[in-house]
């Protein structure tokens, strides 16, 4: 089983619950059409992993996102996630009106950094992703269309949150390809507190 770390402790998450669509700026530059209630896909224990590799076959693309790990139902942790996609298939899925699991459910899909416990107010939290040392993506608890607090609410109505499962919220605008040797710093903070950075140098 894949694990995750939480203060430095090592975890098995039973699957990474993740939600699409929940900022309008990259509703827009993927130009979807608006949801109307929050889009819940699940990625499996096995997508997890921290390192971040590219594919030679075909293009990935790099999401980033706040996430949380559940325990009894309230947000216990947070850390920062990426949520890799094949985008190309993921269109071609769409466009067929099929699932996306091959585009969004692969080995190694699912990047994150260590956690730390969290019991703040998560109207508080931030996310930042540079690449190469440009600043590339930044989102903020004021900007989802859907809140934690609605989205855990919602997912518990049908398929019960696991003890340590974690929770992607969704990736603001500025997604695109990543690149073999890429850095990549993923920073959440609280307020003006930084509380996780974390580097990585992308894999071929």
């Amino acid at each position: 089983m894949k694990q995750i770390k939480i203060d430095g402790k090592s975890f098995c998450p039973s699957k990474v619950v993740c939600i699409g669509r929940n900022y309008v700026d990259h509703i827009k530059e993927l130009n979807n059409e608006m949801p109307t209630q929050a889009v819940i896909f699940v990625k499996p224990n096995s997508a997890i992993s921290e390192r971040i590799v590219s594919n030679d076959i075909e293009p990935i693309h790099y999401e980033a996102e706040i996430s949380f790990v559940i325990n009894a139902g309230v947000i216990s942790a947070v850390g920062f996630g990426l949520d890799l996609t094949k985008r190309a298939l993921q269109s071609r899925l769409k466009a067929q009106s099929l699932p996306w699991e091959r585009a969004k459910a692969f080995d190694k899909s699912a990047v994150f950094s260590e956690f730390v416990s969290f019991s703040g107010a998560v109207q508080t939290l931030s996310l930042q992703l540079l690449i190469n040392d440009k600043l590339t993506q930044h989102a903020h608890y004021d900007l989802m269309i859907h809140k934690p607090a609605a989205i855990i609410s919602e997912v518990s109505g049908f398929m019960s949150f696991e003890a340590g499962d974690v929770l992607m919220t969704g990736t603001p605008k500025g997604v695109g390809e990543l690149f073999e040797n890429d850095h990549f710093i993923g920073r959440i903070f609280q307020g003006d507190t930084l509380l996780i950075e974390q580097h990585w140098i992308v894999e071929g």
